[in-house]
């Protein structure tokens, strides 16, 4: 009797260890071999090749300013400041993408080529929904070669309209 316990088991693990599988996921082959009493080991697929990316430079548009402080301001009440760039390359440079980084955050830029020497803007429109401090900002992408994106930015602090509520007498 102990010697089919002994063939068993001996039979058990040999099956086991020559049941290797291979699987085919995204052209990548991946072999997983389970043993007795062990869960099988995750497989990391292998890394893409990494291409280096080009280091990215600082844009090369010059603005009149960078951040703008509201002040106070009312709640409910957009305001808006434009924002001014002057094209100082001897390429014309489009922005390519304008992104505030809120909803309560709208954009308007200059959507045409703008010449080496001539000047550009990006509108920003801030709609307080609730009172406080407030500080957002505004990414310019631009059509520059490497060119980091420019981070422009708006802040103030909102005056809560804490009006009392009016209730009609009773009758």
């Amino acid at each position: 009797m102990k010697t089919v316990k002994l063939f068993a088991f001996a039979l058990l693990v040999s099956s086991v260890s020559f049941a290797q599988t291979k699987a085919k996921r995204s052209g990548v082959n991946k072999a997983v071999t389970v043993t007795p009493m062990q869960a099988p080991a995750p497989v990391a697929a292998p890394a893409a090749p990494a291409t280096p990316a080009a280091p990215q430079t600082p844009s090369l548009l010059k603005w009149d300013k960078e951040t703008h402080e509201f002040g106070t301001i009312e709640q409910g009440k957009p305001v808006s400041y434009e924002f001014t760039f002057t094209n100082t390359t001897n390429k014309d440079i489009t922005l390519t993408n304008v992104k505030a980084s809120c909803g309560c955050t709208a954009t308007n830029y200059t959507k045409t080529a703008v010449k080496p020497g001539e000047k550009g803007t990006v509108t920003a429109t801030y709609n307080a929904a609730s009172g406080g401090a407030f500080h957002k900002t505004v990414t310019v992408m631009t059509s520059e070669e490497n060119a980091a994106p420019k981070i422009i930015t708006i802040k103030g602090t909102v005056k809560t309209n804490d009006a009392p509520a009016v209730v009609a007498p009773s009758k």
